[in-house]
């Protein structure tokens, strides 16, 4: 998925950070030794390569498609075979087109008598995308597939939906004419399936709430950096996700009640970054923040020395796709991403 804020182009800066990190301060242990944390999954890039190395993961993050797709990546994958896999989005994409909720919303077909038309999907995607997920609801309340399979069915769907929609990267708004690629029908494409052997566990939890329950030696935090709520710029893939029928309104459809994350907020970013450092019960924090934050960078340092030995290194980075639209008064294509480092005292 092209995800705000993926670390997916810097996840080989990630990890090399952090291992040179606990290496420089004389920590050796083997990774199956150790507990990572991951507050602010996303699409779960980090936790899976946590994941990869053998360490135990905990992956969390506020909305409820990123929830899918870890509970997918990094919980499941124990007993699924590529084949497995494979047939399964087989016999789930055979299910017949349906007229139902996304088609009703956010089609051209399904809003004909509206003014403005919600084009977010072709309309043959849009009833395609309503009949799998229908069959794949039904098929978990009749226990016909597992909760393993149908996790990976759902992330599978979410997915394959977000390659065929018919916007800038983001939901926020569609374009008035389908693209090239929101022409073309919607195909089904398994996920990835990550085998691992350590413990891990998924949520979908405020991540300030969830970590004065969590405990263990490496804590990586990516919080959202700006005001862009990611419930409104993904709204569409949260409600595929629930298929829980939201009210919804405005031009985009976008659901009346969503979550929000504090670190969105010019008023509240301070607080809820202050209390994450001051809480977390973790030996290493490693904080992505870029340079355009929300929060200065003189801020951040500020709040986590105060809680041991604080550094920092950077690495530059091309800018999200939907910030380089023409709309949009940025000064370049590039970005500086800072991974924060804090070896706490208190732990």
């Amino acid at each position: 998925m092209n995800y705000i804020g993926s670390k997916l182009t810097l996840i080989d800066f990630l990890v090399e950070t952090i291992w040179e990190t606990l290496s420089q301060n004389g920590d050796n242990r083997r990774p199956q030794e150790l507990q990572f944390a991951d507050l602010f999954a996303g699409t779960g890039v980090v936790s899976v390569a946590a994941k990869e190395m053998g360490c135990n993961v905990i992956s969390n993050d506020l909305q409820y498609y990123s929830y899918v797709l870890c509970r997918h990546l990094v919980q499941g994958g124990a007993a699924l075979t590529k084949q497995q896999g494979q047939l399964l989005c087989d016999q789930l994409f055979a299910t017949p087109p349906e007229e139902g909720f996304i088609y009703r919303n956010y089609s051209a077909g399904g809003t004909a008598g509206s003014q403005h038309p919600r084009c977010y999907f072709s309309d043959f995607n849009a009833a395609k995308c309503d009949g799998m997920r229908t069959e794949l609801e039904r098929l978990r309340e009749k226990e016909e597939v597992s909760m393993e399979e149908y996790y990976f069915l759902l992330a599978s769907l979410i997915t394959s939906v977000d390659r065929y929609a018919n916007t800038a990267s983001v939901y926020g708004a569609f374009l008035k004419t389908l693209k090239k690629t929101a022409q073309k029908d919607l195909v089904l494409t398994p996920m990835p399936i990550i085998h691992g052997s350590a413990n891990y566990q998924v949520y979908n939890a405020d991540a300030n709430a969830l970590l004065k329950h969590l405990s263990g030696d490496i804590l990586y935090v990516d919080p959202p950096y700006n005001v862009r709520q990611y419930s409104s710029n993904y709204h569409l893939l949260e409600t595929i996700a629930r298929w829980d029928f939201p009210v919804i309104g405005g031009k985009t459809g976008v659901r009346k009640v969503r979550q929000k994350s504090e670190f969105c907020s010019y008023r509240y970013a301070e607080r809820a970054m202050e209390e994450l450092i001051s809480q977390a019960n973790y030996r290493y924090i490693f904080l992505s923040y870029n340079n355009e934050g929300l929060l200065p960078l003189e801020k951040i340092e500020e709040i986590m020395s105060r809680y041991g030995y604080y550094s920092a290194v950077t690495q530059r980075y091309r800018r999200f796709k939907a910030d380089s639209d023409e709309n949009r008064c940025h000064k370049g294509r590039a970005t500086t991403e800072y991974l924060h480092i804090l070896i706490k005292d208190s732990v």
